[in-house]
């Protein structure tokens, strides 16, 4: 008999103590190498690329590499069932972890070395290329971690993921700044090309997961295109799986509009590095670490339903500081409590969320359902931003801009709730999310 664990209730020690197991250690340090590839990509590279004069509706369009994450799930299958060669011996998953750092590590360096004031279009390689190593880096990590953790250990596990991904994403770009002012950009991205050893030396150390099962051998294309369609197969088969996918879909539209956009504003407001630095990656930082602490006792103590539709509900709302931002101009107090806010959300948001998605995983296919799931997650907003946002920001201003992404985040809410209401959400959960009672 199964039980799905995120809806037991717990003491508070029993919600504390699994952040001081090794499983819950792991992940924090997948979590450091998942967030920085993503740094360099976002607000870091935006950052820069305005520096160098390039126009809003060109830099907006470079969030069009984060795209390449959204389709991580066509290759995912590749991770789960392709045995490499030579390192194959150390484990399917350790094995692709440390070859897809390396990876990560020179489409950093790589990236490093263009010049977009010279050549805007090596640039927009360069930037794909890392999307690609980073989104495959990714899929391996999420993997990992699910495999890794314990279903008891989903909520804390993904907190500690967050933690780590936050000190990686933070860390990366408050590195970057620091190093860009002093000796300039290509210095700065070689500076943060470290950030994807901490993955490759907890998978050497963890060793294999304990829960990760090892795809049977390929005998010919029929049983290949098997370990293709397998995966999609069993999450389309369960009940409700289209409507969780729209969930997906639309529940984050109007936070990743904005939250991609951000820098930009700080731009326009004539926000120096060094204030950037202090109240977008400083204020922030510690903002999203008591967010995730919030969110992982909420996680066990309200199980799963009620914490991630106050999640929903508090994303949506956190843009509306940044619309109060743009009303009232170059503030350092008015930019600390919008960063704060937004990060305290998105921390409380990130735990109970991605916990949530993790549950929905099929332990046979970890790769490719997480890879789905979560490429899934962004790509509505990622697309909008990269195709749309400066656009926008350009004909209704500001302020407008997030009043809008404050309204999107109506149709996940409501879905979410019925999807409650009708048991929708239980239906549909994978064995990730289950465990023997």
């Amino acid at each position: 008999m199964t039980e799905t664990v995120a809806e037991a209730p717990r003491s508070l020690w029993d919600s504390v103590k699994p952040y001081f197991e090794k499983e819950s250690l792991a992940a924090f340090f997948l979590g450091v190498s998942s967030g920085f590839p993503y740094a360099m990509l976002g607000a870091t590279l935006t950052t820069r690329l305005a520096q160098d004069g390039i126009d809003k509706k060109t830099v907006t369009a470079f969030t069009l590499a984060f795209l390449v994450y959204n389709l991580k799930f066509l290759w995912a299958w590749v991770v789960d069932g392709v045995h490499l060669p030579l390192i194959g011996r150390l484990g399917q998953r350790v094995s692709w972890m440390l070859v897809c750092g390396l990876l990560v590590i020179a489409a950093v360096v790589n990236l490093a070395l263009v010049d977009p004031a010279a050549d805007i279009s090596a640039t927009v390689v360069a930037a794909v290329l890392l999307g690609a190593a980073g989104a495959t880096f990714d899929i391996v990590i999420d993997a990992y971690r699910i495999e890794t953790l314990k279903p008891y250990q989903l909520g804390t596990g993904s907190g500690m993921s967050q933690y780590g991904w936050r000190i990686g994403s933070a860390g990366a770009g408050a590195l970057a700044l620091v190093v860009a002012a002093r000796w300039g950009w290509a210095s700065a991205y070689v500076a943060c090309a470290g950030l994807a050893i901490p993955a490759m030396l907890t998978a050497l150390l963890m060793g294999e997961p304990e829960r990760h099962r090892e795809p049977a051998a390929k005998k010919g294309l029929a049983e290949v295109w098997a370990s293709i369609v397998g995966p999609f197969a069993e999450f389309f088969q369960r009940n409700g799986a289209f409507l969780v996918l729209l969930f997906i879909l639309v529940h984050k539209i109007g936070d990743t509009l904005a939250n991609l956009t951000f820098r930009l504003l700080f731009d326009d407001l004539g926000f120096s590095n060094d204030e950037i630095a202090i109240f977008d990656v400083g204020v922030g930082f510690w903002a999203y670490l008591i967010g995730i602490f919030i969110g992982g006792v909420a996680y066990a103590k309200l199980g799963l339903k009620r914490s991630v539709l106050i999640a929903l509900v508090l994303m949506g709302v956190s843009n509306l500081s940044f619309a109060a931002l743009a009303a009232a101009g170059h503030s350092n107090i008015g930019m600390a409590g919008a960063i704060g806010f937004e990060n305290i959300a998105s921390g409380y948001g990130g735990v109970v969320v991605v916990a949530y998605f993790s549950a929905l995983a099929d332990l046979r296919f970890t790769a490719t359902q997480y890879a789905l799931i979560s490429a899934a997650a962004s790509v509505v907003g990622r697309f909008l931003t990269g195709t749309t946002a400066g656009a926008m920001i350009e004909s209704m201003g500001y302020v407008n801009f997030y009043l809008l992404t404050t309204v999107l985040a109506l149709p996940g809410i409501v879905l979410f709730w019925w999807m409650c209401r009708t048991g929708l959400v239980d239906a549909a959960m994978g064995t990730a999310g289950e465990a023997e009672g």
